[in-house]
């Protein structure tokens, strides 16, 4: 029996990993046995491993990486990592190097900067695996190239790598050394050959595999929004970073209210940005306008109930965020940017717009005041092929 090993940084409640965990959901334990090491040993998407799957990790703590508790472990393993094997010793002219480049561009990315020691830190295994699997970028795919033993090894990347902030210099070539890359948009895949170009012959593109079947029954549970707002509801669902823009929609709230219009903004996720988010908010007035709930377990009964989703974001690789919008036929906007353009059709199932606070504001506007037209993007997003299980054959082929 073929064994094939998936590693990803950690197993928080966010895209990458949902795939992740549909994927080896669909990995038949007839044809070969999978196993799985999550870098850091933290998220608590853990309880949706399927039974089939063995998990490497030693200890695992399944807080959620954006908690308290989560982040104050996360300290911790960061630290140990550091402290083993030598690492911050051993790499600290790397470490240097790589934080004065990031100086110059004036974009520090702890966590970029950190993936290779995390990645020289975690534990080893001495099996020997017929396909190795990187399902992220930075540490996941710095620990494959360098520390497991196998006959195939390939790599998914699920960012614009340029917007992301990485480059050859940060991953020291690491890709180079994969037999097989899967981006998992065209847009994904023409960043990323635009850093590894020689890399084009073994990169191929491997939508996301979403159980949408799964997604309809669990918008039907109990949930969804309690309060008594008696006008129209927008919805997001993502983490507070940067990439993700929320301080354009947080301006573009405003000018909505001072429009007159009667709606209420929602976002489901947590983040390092929550302080900066919530103190403009308070500066703006918007307390009652613009709200962050949190991360919710099941967003679900959210989405099938809101009037408008929006997905402004500064780039992306392909939103499994928009793709469970679309398969409960939420009308959509989504800035028009990397990835998202991929995913929507302007006046087809949604509108592209631009990522400023006018742009918003304008684009919602139109579909607030026109429910035709939101219940006819809403039909055409259910309509979408949004996930086909044949994808996997792309992965298997490697063990032939």
């Amino acid at each position: 029996m073929k064994k094939i090993l998936f590693v990803i940084n950690t197993l928080g409640h966010a895209g990458a990993e949902t795939a992740l965990l549909e994927l080896l959901r669909n990995l038949d334990p007839a044809h070969c046995e999978v196993h799985l090491f999550v870098l850091m040993g933290q998220g608590e998407m853990i309880h949706r491993l399927p039974k089939h799957v063995k998990l490497l990790n030693r200890e695992y703590d399944d807080c959620s990486v954006l908690s308290r508790e989560g982040k104050a472990h996360l300290r911790k393993h960061v630290i140990r990592a550091l402290l083993k094997r030598a690492a911050l010793l051993r790499l600290f002219p790397y470490l240097f190097c790589r934080l004065t480049d990031m100086i110059k561009r004036g974009r520090i990315q702890a966590d970029k900067l950190l993936w290779r020691a995390m990645a020289m830190g975690a534990d080893r295994f001495t099996e020997h695996y017929d396909l190795a699997v990187a399902y992220l970028e930075g540490g996941a795919a710095y620990y494959v190239a360098d520390y497991v033993n196998a006959r195939k090894k390939a790599g998914f990347i699920h960012v614009d790598y340029i917007q992301a902030g990485y480059n050859r210099s940060l991953d020291r070539d690491c890709y180079l050394q994969f037999d097989h890359v899967f981006p998992v948009s065209d847009e994904v895949k023409k960043s990323f050959l635009d850093v590894y170009p020689e890399c084009e012959e073994r990169t191929e593109v491997f939508h996301n595999l979403l159980n949408q079947e799964m997604i309809r029954e669990r918008a039907k549970e109990p949930g969804g929004f309690s309060d008594p707002f008696d006008g129209q509801r927008i919805l997001t669902v993502g983490r507070l970073t940067n990439q993700k823009a929320f301080e354009v929609s947080v301006e573009a709230m405003k000018l909505l209210r001072d429009g007159g219009e009667n709606v209420r903004w929602y976002i489901l996720g947590e983040g390092e940005k929550r302080n900066e988010l919530e103190a403009r908010i308070r500066e703006l007035g918007l307390e009652q306008d613009f709200l962050l709930p949190g991360a919710v377990e099941n967003p679900y009964p959210y989405m099938a109930q809101t009037d408008l989703y929006v997905h402004a974001t500064r780039f992306e690789g392909k939103s499994i965020a928009i793709q469970e919008a679309q398969t409960l036929g939420c009308a959509i906007i989504v800035s028009d940017c990397s990835g998202n353009r991929e995913q929507v059709v302007q006046e087809e199932d949604g509108l592209l717009c631009e990522l400023t606070p006018e742009g918003i504001c304008a684009s919602v506007k139109t579909l607030l005041h026109d429910r035709g037209k939101r219940e006819r993007f809403g039909q055409a997003s259910m309509r979408k092929q949004i996930s086909d299980v044949g994808e996997i054959r792309k992965l298997l082929a490697l063990l032939e």
